[in-house]
């Protein structure tokens, strides 16, 4: 079903690439590359039912936060959310659109998506450099039985601004004091070592070229590239797989406060069955621009009542209907609804 998919949005990404088919009615759009497969799924099935066109740029998060704040698209699209002050300072309305998970995965000859077992205290080790090596005693001890081989570790990380980034930093600086205070959270930050891909592409194309590295990435790129993702101990103390359920099992106890334009992270949520690096993605559109949100409401809106299944199939989580609701009173609120 998958690889269907993923054949189908090739197609889609032709339709977005051709900038002749663009004459007329069209919504711009850039940002996170990290929702970029449903966005584009989505932006197809829109046009084949309301002839209108979605063009979407997956330039990373910190780029499309600049190009709505600066007015030079309708929406902009970010995993890493603005916090009130900032929606104000940048004139900005903020509402999230689809959850995901953010994973780490690797290439390691014979093994599989889900067998290596990494705690996030080791997993933030690995990013610091402090564990260089696969067969170190901290990975062994997780892993009695699995052969790991005795190689240094590559690190591969995101090169441009990113929300991906900011979720799996905010996430690793939850569990780990060391990464807290010598790297920190945010869209970009000094890494300590490691090479650097632009976007989650760029990433998940570094991880399947180089032997023994690994990676982070939004989950549908994992699987589109056939990389193996790891188990990772959740706050519960429970190793988990990301999926779907996961992802929701982490959404499920998320608590949305439009007053705050939506801001919040969900990383480390409880829960047995919780994936620890989870996160929504969000738009983000210019105030005064009332029309301009009126046509991309109409979208998300229609994504939120006929894109469920589509995100489903791609692996990310919808929004509760609670929390649609909630959004479209803000929309409401702010006269675009």
């Amino acid at each position: 079903m998958l690889k269907k998919l993923y054949l189908f949005l090739l197609g889609v990404v032709v339709l977005l690439a051709t900038p002749n088919v663009f004459a007329g009615n069209t919504i711009t759009g850039a940002g996170a590359t990290f929702p970029y497969p449903v966005y584009s799924a989505w932006a197809y099935q829109y046009y084949h039912a309301k002839g209108v066109k979605i063009n979407y740029q997956a330039i990373g998060s910190g780029a499309g936060i600049k190009q709505i704040s600066s007015r030079v698209v309708d929406f902009g699209a970010s995993d890493a959310p603005l916090k009130k002050s900032e929606q104000n300072r940048y004139k900005l309305l903020q509402f999230p659109a689809v959850i995901g998970g953010v994973v780490p995965i690797v290439n390691l000859n014979g093994i599989k998506p889900g067998e290596l077992k990494l705690s996030g205290k080791v997993l933030a080790e690995i990013y610091l450099g402090s564990i260089n090596k696969w067969n170190d005693p901290q990975i062994e001890a997780l892993n009695r039985g699995l052969k790991l081989p005795n190689a240094p570790i590559t690190v591969v990380h995101r090169s441009d601004g990113s929300g991906t980034t900011a979720i799996f930093t905010t996430y690793l600086s939850s569990v780990s004091s060391d990464w807290a205070d010598k790297v920190g959270e945010g869209k970009a930050v000094k890494w300590p070592k490691g090479l650097g891909g632009k976007g989650n592409p760029g990433v998940a194309n570094y991880v399947k070229r180089v032997k023994n590295s690994i990676g982070y990435v939004e989950l549908a790129y994992a699987t589109e590239n056939k990389l193996a993702y790891i188990s990772l101990k959740n706050k519960a103390g429970k190793f988990v797989e990301p999926s779907l359920k996961a992802f929701q099992a982490a959404a499920k106890y998320a608590k949305w406060d439009s007053s705050k334009g939506y801001y919040l992270w969900l990383v480390n949520e409880p829960g047995d069955d919780s994936w620890p690096i989870a996160g929504a993605t969000f738009m983000l559109l210019a105030k005064e621009k009332v029309q301009q949100n009126k046509n991309v409401v109409k979208f998300f809106d229609w994504a939120f009542k006929n894109g469920d299944k589509t995100a489903e199939k791609l692996i990310y989580v919808p929004l509760p209907e609670s929390l649609k609701n909630s959004i479209r009173q803000y929309w409401k609120a702010n006269g675009i609804y």
